[in-house]
């Protein structure tokens, strides 16, 4: 990953900027190309907002630099859990979203049926970087006390 200095850098962490705070993952020391496959469980109030992912360079004895960022569009994956889809074949494909200017998908995205729920895989271009991608995958959890998605609210869990 190059950051716009042109200087290389290693992205050790992302930050999952919600309206109520921030979750992060664990840090990946030493790695231009890490894997984190950390679960992030988050609570989304308006299903209208993108998610907001950053990548940071972690210092240890100055503040973290910003490496990139990228919006998580939750939008396609809401309407195809609004469906209300039952008894699918495991690896049907619901939805494609494809790659476009308002959206940070680097390649196409499905929301697939699996397992008895929906998925969606997105590789993501990383902005205000030369280069860089994540990749994430949302999912649907039920969890006991949320208002769930009838009421404008979802729980997501983003990996």
């Amino acid at each position: 990953m190059v950051n716009e200095g042109g200087r290389t850098g290693d992205p050790a962490a992302w930050v999952v900027e919600l309206s109520r705070g921030k979750l992060k993952t664990r840090v990946v020391k030493n790695n231009c190309n890490p894997e984190w496959n950390d679960e992030l469980t988050l609570s989304i109030d308006d299903l209208n907002v993108p998610i907001n992912l950053i990548v940071y360079d972690k210092d240890t004895f100055t503040a973290d630099d910003k490496m990139g960022d990228a919006e998580i569009d939750i939008k396609p994956y809401i309407e195809c859990l609004r469906m209300g889809l039952e008894k699918l074949p495991n690896g049907c494909v619901v939805k494609r979203v494809q790659p476009s200017r308002t959206n940070c998908l680097s390649d196409e995205s499905c929301c697939v049926w699996n397992n008895g729920k929906i998925v969606q895989d997105m590789s993501l271009r990383l902005r205000n970087v030369e280069c860089g991608e994540v990749v994430v995958q949302i999912e649907w959890i039920d969890l006991p006390g949320c208002k769930g998605l009838s009421n404008e609210s979802l729980t997501a869990n983003v990996a």
